[in-house]
């Protein structure tokens, strides 16, 4: 008896952790330790906010590829990166899909923050967010975009760290999510 084949999409994603102390320019918030969110409005009108990035196009290196998608979305220029901070690593087999992102720390930001030429048309504008207001706007994102992030903050200079996630089921409206 032969199985069938499956195939599975497999996305590299860049993320960026950008904290308002990165700001090189007079555009720097009050609190130095804020993080930039943006906020997507995804198929079927449902809304999240996450850290900026987005797919790596194939061919293209990473932090290039992270550099352009930040610019993209929210008219920021990344001039220094710190390395990578986390990575996620999600799995959905009944979906047919496996997400690897990959999260750096911009360490200096120049430009002044302009929503608007997002060539995807999914983010629809941005903020800062105060890291105890992080878990109230990270509310309806994904937990594989939420933990991690969140764990994060709690310890910025601590070690790199992978979170892995097993994601089930055939829907949206059906998805278990289990930590590994």
């Amino acid at each position: 008896m032969f199985g069938r084949l499956v195939l599975v999409r497999e996305w590299l994603v860049g993320g960026a952790v950008i904290e308002s102390a990165s700001i090189s320019s007079t555009g720097a918030v009050g609190d130095p330790t804020a993080v930039l969110l943006v906020e997507n409005r995804r198929r079927g009108g449902l809304v999240d906010w996450t850290p900026p990035g987005g797919v790596i196009d194939a061919g293209e290196e990473l932090v290039r590829g992270l550099t352009r998608e930040v610019r993209e979305e929210t008219g920021l220029e990344v001039v220094s990166w710190g390395g990578p901070a986390y990575e996620v690593v999600a799995e959905a087999p009944d979906l047919g899909w496996r997400l690897r992102v990959e999260v750096h720390r911009a360490v200096e930001v120049s430009g002044v923050l302009a929503i608007g030429d997002d060539p995807d048309g999914i983010v629809v504008s941005a903020a800062w967010v105060d890291e105890m207001s992080c878990a109230e706007r990270l509310g309806d994102a994904h937990r594989w975009v939420s933990e991690p992030l969140l764990e994060w903050l709690g310890d910025r200079d601590g070690p790199y760290s992978s979170f892995r996630y097993e994601i089930l089921g055939a829907s949206l409206a059906e998805l278990s999510v289990r930590r590994l």
